[in-house]
Order: structure tokens, then C-alpha cells, then sequence
């Protein structure tokens, strides 16, 4: 065996050696695995998302009006985007005051609806026998009387905005004589044509008040041709309680003044165009919503809200108005709003001269609800006045 030979086995067995004794180690301590980790506890699975609140909007005139629709549907945009996802608003424009009124409403709260605004007097009866079959669902009626477990009453106080025109009004004629185009003879409509006449009296006790009434809300044709005859019998700044811009669009064609009525009707004559008395029906549209999704909602309610909830307002006064009257108009709004100024305080003489409210007399609500009668000033006969 050479010496090379002799090296290299015992090179061999050295190695081998020393692989034994790592196996032998290694089979004595085994490498022990890392205890398993507890499995995390399933998450909760997110609670459901509350269905969107159905609101629907009943509308006797086109959104496009100009005016009182146009103002309710702002109001319903602002709820849209005042509560985003948490409600899912629709409306139906155009519904008549009539027996057609209760089939909308029936059909609304069939489509599972649960708020539903209805937004003129004339849906009052209907409204009440769709209530009374639909316990589940919160109907709200614009300037009826009637309430329900599940249905109340709305209304701003125009005659608030109406007053305010007419401080302008008397100022701005040179003819002493106002003319205003009346829809319907309700307690809402005269009242806010003698409050308009009120305020026109303060600032100038030599005007009269002439009315042509229409009988509808929203019928151009008939508020243009009222609006043109009063215009013939010597009105040089018109008033109106309808629901489009043409008497304001008149009054342009026939350069005289007029005033915008529940929007702002600017845009429509922006030259004949005095001021816009106008309603913001959003803060009560925004307050029932809150209610109703909070389960704060409750039936049989009266709200009436004016320049104090921020519902009423007169707004984009013509440059051609004095700065003395602006102000006198500013400072009506804020007497208004902090109750130091009140419109139907005595004395208040009726049209055949006897007092309807006597000195220092303030008028309440209940007065203000039931007015028939023309005040001191007003040509011509309240329509279906039995005296």
C-alpha cells in the first residue's frame, strides 16, 4: 500500500467519522416546528345598509313655472343633495286639483314611497283618504287645515313677501293705482293681496288696489290677458298670486313694473322687474326629511313658517327703487324676523270702512287663516263674498 494510498483512506474515514457524529446529533435533537398560530376570528360581516327613504313630490304645475313649482322642486334638490344616498326622491308635475289628485297619491304610496308632499290646497280631501288607508306612510299637505295621525300641514307666510312688495310698490307708482292678478279666492290669496295693499299704504296712504282673478294657478294666456286689462284701467306696477312669470312679462311689453312671485323672476324682464317676493321651502323640506329618518316624525302638526325659519324673503331689488325704501324694506325683513314688526296690528279698516282689527290689535293665526274680506284701499268684491 503506498503512502498516497494510506492518506487518502484514512482522509476517507476521518469524514466519515465526522458524518456519523452529525447524524447522531442530529437524531438526538430534532428541530422542533413552531406551535401553529390560532386562525384569526372571522370579521363580523358589516351590517346591512338601511334602504334609501322614497320621498315623493306632488306638483299642480310644471317644475319649469317659473314660480311656485319651480320653488318646491329646489326644495327637493336641496333634499337630494342634503342627504345624498340616505333618500331617493321622484315627483309628478302637473297633477290637477281634482279626483285624478287621490289616484296619484294611491299610486305613490304604492310604489312604496313612504314621505309624500303634496303642494297645493286643492289636494287636502284627496290626501286625507289616501292617509287613512296608508297608516305606514307620512304624508305632508301644502297650506290646507286638515291633519291626520299620518298626515300634517305646511305653509309659509307670503303675505310676508307680499307686504314687503308692496312697501316698493307704493313708492314706485306714479299713477297711484296697483293691480293684481289673483288665482283663487282663498283665505291665502286675499290675504296676501291685502297685505300687499297694507304696504303699499305705508308708503303711500293715496293708493288704490285694483284685482282680476283667474281661477287657476298656472294658465299663462289668462295671467297675461288679466294682466293686460289692469294695465288698461290705469295699474302701472302689478302684483300677482299666480304661478308664471307672464305678468311680469307684460308689464315689460307695456313699460310698466311688476314683481317676481315664489322664485325669483329676474331673468324673465330684468327692465319691468322690481323685486321678487319669494319662498324657500328647503328648511322645513330639509327639517321633515331629518325627522323621518330619525323616527322624530310625528302626525297631526301645523307648521307655518315666514322670513323668521328662513322661509320667506323679497330678493334682487331693481336699482331704479330709492335707497330710502330699500332700507325701509330691510328693516321690515328684520322686524320680521325678530318679531319686532308685525303686518296685521290695528287699526285695520275693512273695505266697508269698520274696523277689522282695532287699535293695537294684533291679528292671530286663526284671524289670519279665515280672512274673506278686502281691507280699506281694494276695489271691487271678494269672488262668492255672500255680504
Amino acid at each position: 500500500m503506498t503512502l498516497t494510498t494510506k492518506r487518502s483512506l484514512l482522509k476517507l474515514a476521518h469524514w466519515s467519522t465526522v458524518a456519523a457524529a452529525a447524524a447522531l446529533v442530529g437524531c438526538g435533537k430534532k428541530e422542533e416546528a413552531p406551535a401553529p398560530q390560532a386562525a384569526a376570528p372571522a370579521a363580523a360581516p358589516a351590517p346591512a345598509k338601511p334602504a334609501p327613504l322614497k320621498i315623493a313630490f306632488a306638483y299642480v304645475g310644471p317644475v319649469g313655472d317659473g314660480g311656485w313649482t319651480f320653488a318646491h322642486d329646489n326644495a327637493r334638490k336641496a333634499v337630494e343633495k342634503e342627504f345624498g344616498d340616505k333618500v331617493v326622491t321622484t315627483f309628478v308635475e302637473k297633477v290637477p286639483e281634482s279626483a285624478d289628485a287621490e289616484r296619484v297619491f294611491r299610486d305613490l304610496a304604492g310604489q312604496g314611497n313612504k314621505l309624500v308632499f303634496g303642494t297645493t290646497f286643492g289636494y287636502m280631501e284627496p290626501m286625507l283618504k289616501v292617509a287613512a288607508d296608508s297608516p305606514d306612510v307620512k304624508f305632508e299637505h301644502a297650506t290646507g287645515y286638515k291633519t291626520a295621525a299620518n298626515l300634517n300641514t305646511y305653509d309659509s307666510r307670503t303675505y310676508e313677501g307680499a307686504y314687503m312688495a308692496g312697501v316698493i310698490a307704493g313708492k314706485m307708482t306714479k299713477t297711484n293705482t296697483l293691480g293684481i292678478v289673483g288665482s283663487i279666492p282663498i283665505p291665502e290669496v286675499i290675504r296676501n293681496i291685502n297685505s300687499f295693499t297694507l304696504g303699499a299704504q305705508s308708503s303711500n296712504p293715496k293708493v288704490k288696489t285694483k284685482v282680476v282673478w283667474v281661477n287657476e294657478w298656472f294658465n299663462p294666456p289668462k295671467e297675461t290677458e288679466a294682466a293686460q286689462s289692469l294695465i288698461n284701467g290705469g295699474a302701472d306696477v302689478l302684483f300677482q298670486n299666480t304661478d308664471s312669470s307672464a305678468v311680469l312679462q307684460t308689464a315689460a311689453k307695456n313699460k310698466k313694473f311688476a314683481f317676481g312671485w315664489d322664485s325669483d323672476m329676474t331673468a324673465y324682464a330684468p327692465e319691468a322687474h322690481l323685486a321678487s317676493a319669494i319662498i324657500n321651502w328647503a328648511p322645513y323640506y330639509l327639517k321633515t326629511t331629518r325627522d323621518a329618518l330619525d323616527g322624530k316624525w310625528a302626525g297631526n302638526q301645523r307648521s307655518w313658517w315666514g322670513v323668521k325659519e328662513g322661509a320667506i324673503d323679497i330678493v334682487s331689488i331693481n336699482d331704479k327703487v330709492p335707497a330710502e325704501t330699500k332700507d325701509r324694506v330691510a328693516k321690515v325683513k328684520a322686524g320680521l324676523a325678530d318679531g319686532s314688526f308685525v303686518i296685521w296690528k290695528g287699526p285695520i279698516l275693512g273695505q266697508d270702512g269698520k274696523p277689522a282689527l282695532k287699535k293695537d290689535e294684533v291679528a292671530d293665526d286663526k284671524f289670519l287663516g279665515g280672512i274673506n274680506f278686502y281691507v280699506k284701499g281694494v276695489e271691487g268684491k271678494v269672488p262668492n263674498d255672500k255680504k
